[in-house]
């Protein structure tokens, strides 16, 4: 005997994270995508969530320098 796929129903929706509850993407017949979400709310969500195997182990640029580091030139 073969298994039966689950086919999901179109009104089903997927489990999402509480803070994309209401996500919706769509797109369109020209390729576009369009979301019901700002694209800034959703990347700061995923640099927040999503761990990057490519920036494993590398110092973050962009963060804060504390003052009197080692590595500080001083003239």
């Amino acid at each position: 005997m073969t298994k039966k796929k689950h086919k999901p129903k179109k009104d089903e929706k997927p489990k999402v994270n509480k803070e994309l509850e209401g996500f919706d993407i769509e797109i369109d017949a020209f390729g576009e995508i369009t979301t019901n979400f700002d694209i800034n709310k959703i990347n700061e969500f995923l640099n927040r969530e999503v761990d990057d195997k490519k920036l494993r182990g590398r110092k973050d640029p962009y963060k804060k320098r504390k003052p009197g580091r080692k590595d500080d030139k001083q003239e």
